[in-house]
């Protein structure tokens, strides 16, 4: 059994859709699972005993001529590969034609409107409904394979060697972890700079408490007013490590705060409770997967607008009207009671 899956981005993307392989594998042993993913992503699934082979994709270089070789290289190198199953979870028109010139013996897909993908494909999967978590869109695919869906699984398995690096740097006997991720695609979905520093200093009144910062080389600007606000009690971990240590601080941490961006994705996976403000985006279909009810938001009439760009008269309300004080009252109802989650949140119909 080979089976080819297509899901080149984003990093909570790839994250949410990683039981699909998880249930594969489960389902059948003996199947060889290979992903298309953007190259920049491939650390977090190089090793992965679940997957055989990453099959990169770069997106930038295969615009324009001079990347044209190497992409029908990589079509022509799937067909040889007489894939059994070709699983498209991204659906656009890209990985739509992909998918159908891998040439597969079945090619399913989601049956998203917006380029039009399915027709590439053998069977297209409909959301159940508008509100169903895309995970749970995920899953549905495998009910059309036959593969029956479960949470007997470890969504995102312990990489030795980034546990230790990071065990060595954040074992301090006594301390909890609060992870901050102020950074995010969209800028609107980008909880306030100065609402973060607020919280830190809040934080930082418990002595037990250490702070870090994740986030891309972007994200540095975000970070220093935060770390300003609390010397010498932030470890500002932006641009500084890869996504396998990424993984594993994020596991360690007691609580992530966090914008709606990949990381929030990772801690979800691997049950570590999240503070999630929400704004632009609809937490029922991509929030915190069995954390939903960690999700922060107000009332507006104009949210979620599901738009990159706030039209608001007061900008930003949706993100500026959630308090730093609200923050933290959630998090130490975090800290103070049991953990929540687990490894592999409940799906539906387990």
């Amino acid at each position: 059994m080979k089976v080819l899956i297509l899901k080149p981005s984003s990093l909570g993307d790839v994250v949410q859709a990683l039981p699909v392989a998880r249930l594969i594998r489960a389902h059948r042993p003996d199947a060889a699972i290979d992903w298309f993913l953007n190259r920049e992503l491939a650390p977090l699934l190089e090793g992965d005993p679940d997957i055989r082979r990453i099959v990169p994709f770069d997106r930038k270089g295969w615009v324009g001529p001079l990347g044209w070789p190497e992409a029908w290289a990589t079509v022509r190198d799937l067909r040889t590969r007489a894939y059994d199953w070709v699983i498209d979870l991204q659906s656009l028109a890209r990985t739509g034609a992909i998918a159908w010139l891998a040439n597969g013996g079945f090619t399913i897909g989601l049956d998203d409107t917006r380029e039009g993908a399915s027709g590439f494909y053998d069977v297209a999967v409909a959301r159940p409904s508008p509100t169903t978590h895309a995970v749970d869109w995920y899953l549905e695919v495998l009910r059309h394979l036959g593969v029956p869906v479960h949470r007997r699984f470890e969504w995102l398995p312990v990489r030795e060697s980034a546990a230790a690096t990071v065990r060595a740097r954040c074992s301090e006997p006594g301390t909890r972890w609060i992870g901050l991720q102020p950074g995010a695609r969209w800028l609107n979905k980008r909880w306030p700079t100065e609402h973060f520093a607020a919280l830190a200093q809040r934080l930082a009144a418990d002595p037990s408490l250490r702070i870090v910062v994740f986030g891309g080389r972007d994200d540095a600007a975000l970070a220093a007013p935060i770390a300003a606000a609390v010397p010498g009690r932030i470890h500002n971990l932006c641009g500084r490590i890869g996504l396998p240590e990424l993984v594993e601080w994020l596991r360690a941490c007691s609580v992530l705060v966090t914008n709606d961006t990949g990381p929030m994705h990772i801690a979800a996976a691997l049950g570590t409770p999240v503070v999630a403000p929400f704004g632009p985006t609809a937490a029922e279909r991509t929030g915190p997967y069995g954390q939903l009810d960690s999700v922060l938001r107000v009332s507006l009439p104009c949210a979620p607008c599901l738009k990159p760009t706030c039209r608001h008269g007061e900008p930003m309300a949706c993100l500026r009207r959630i308090g730093p004080e609200w923050v933290h009252g959630e998090v130490r109802r975090r800290l103070d009671g049991p953990r929540s989650g687990q490894s592999c949140p409940a799906v539906a119909g387990a």
